[in-house]
């Protein structure tokens, strides 16, 4: 059994550092810039630090997943050195470090983190007297680090700065009177947006639809969009949608125009077409510029936006023009006082990418959170927290 040494003055925080990486490099601190904050807050305070976090989806212990190669990054920006625990459970787990800063191994490589296993739970909960969760963009997940935890902390668990400032901006979302309010999503995952834009209908004026998540739209309205990602199942999902939205006073935009290649990697036979007439063997890789001009006019009159999702395959600089063009919409809006709010790490990761981060009213670090705050804002992870302040 592991030794419940833990120091009293020691804070239990849950952060979201599930940041990409390539060829060992990181790609995009804004995860783990965003948990300095609550970080600071404590360690001014003389309490020590145990961070926890998941990062990337490994099928039980995977080194390739390990947060050990993050420290460097924290060290950095803290300017401070940070410990590591490289087995949560095990009893040889080093309790008595000196450092002001420890790190937990990843918590997925345990089947208890999914599984919100009580007993897991009470290993992490052993770790700090405090709780503080500041990862927003699991607050939507039953997992033991965000859900469990909170039983072995009756009175000391608190949101962190950073999940209260999340919290603050969306609600300016889900409760605003600002019009005309535009909607854009784009990326692959249907299934988990559609249920969000649902409850936007009547509450925003116009729902742009782009990237993949555009091409299940155009082939249940009758068009050929080639190899296009697509799955059978989605068409009944879009039915139901586009039929409720008729109901509405929420206007759809889909794509007029998409770009195409035969071979994604190859980056070179690609043209512009007609999104709803692709031919066999191509697939839809951006959207188009008659696309680009369609959705900036509408961003241009938007005074509240809020954008998750990228318009095509945004990593490939060949593929990311329609991205991009979308996100310099949205900052000439924003320069001319409207409220703009970006969230989704494929949509964060672009915007770093461009160089662009700091031009946007507000940017959130929750994707599939920000995505299910809409749907209901009592969050698994946010329920019987207090405030830190």
């Amino acid at each position: 059994m592991i030794k419940n040494s833990i120091l009293s003055s020691t804070v239990l925080i849950r952060v979201d550092y599930n940041v990409p990486i390539k060829n060992e490099s990181l790609l995009d601190l804004n995860r783990i810039e965003a948990s300095i904050p609550t970080i600071q807050h404590y360690l001014q305070q003389n309490k020590k630090i145990v961070l926890m976090s998941h990062f990337g989806r490994p099928k039980g212990i995977d080194l390739n997943y390990s947060l050990i190669k993050i420290i460097p990054a924290i060290e950095k920006l803290l300017k401070t050195k940070v410990s590591f625990v490289a087995d949560i459970t095990g009893s040889t787990a080093n309790r008595e470090d000196n450092s002001s800063v420890t790190l937990l191994e990843n918590l997925r490589f345990y089947p208890g983190e999914k599984k919100n296993d009580i007993e897991f739970a009470k290993i992490l909960s052993s770790y700090g007297e405090t709780y503080v969760n500041d990862a927003f963009g699991v607050c939507h997940r039953n997992h033991a680090s965000v859900s469990a935890i909170k039983n072995f902390f009756p009175i000391k668990k608190y949101k962190g700065l950073l999940l209260e400032k999340e919290l603050t901006e969306l609600k300016k979302l889900k409760n605003n009177s600002i019009q005309p309010y535009t909607i854009i999503v784009g990326g692959s995952k249907i299934g988990s947006k559609i249920h969000m834009l649902k409850s936007f209908l009547n509450v925003a004026d116009n729902i742009i639809i782009g990237g993949g998540m555009a091409f299940p739209f155009i082939k249940y309205i009758g068009g050929t969009i080639g190899d296009s990602i697509f799955q059978a199942d989605e068409l009944e999902v879009v039915k139901e949608f586009l039929y409720k939205a008729s109901k509405s006073k929420t206007k759809i935009f889909l794509p007029e125009d998409c770009l195409i290649t035969n071979n994604i990697s190859q980056k070179t036979n690609k043209s512009y077409v007609d999104i709803s007439n692709i031919p066999k063997g191509y697939m839809g890789v951006d959207i188009g510029l008659n696309t680009i001009r369609l959705f900036s006019d509408i961003i241009s009159k938007s005074k509240l936006i809020m954008w998750n999702g990228p318009m095509g395959i945004s990593e490939v600089k060949e593929y990311s023009r329609g991205s991009r063009d979308i996100a310099d919409a949205i900052i000439k809006a924003t320069s001319n006082g409207t409220y703009s709010l970006v969230g989704g790490g494929d949509t964060i990761s672009d915007i770093s990418r461009f160089g662009l981060k700091e031009k946007f009213s507000y940017i959130s670090t929750g994707g599939g959170a920000m995505l299910d705050f809409f749907k209901n804002e009592n969050l698994p992870g946010t329920k019987d927290l207090d405030s830190i302040l």
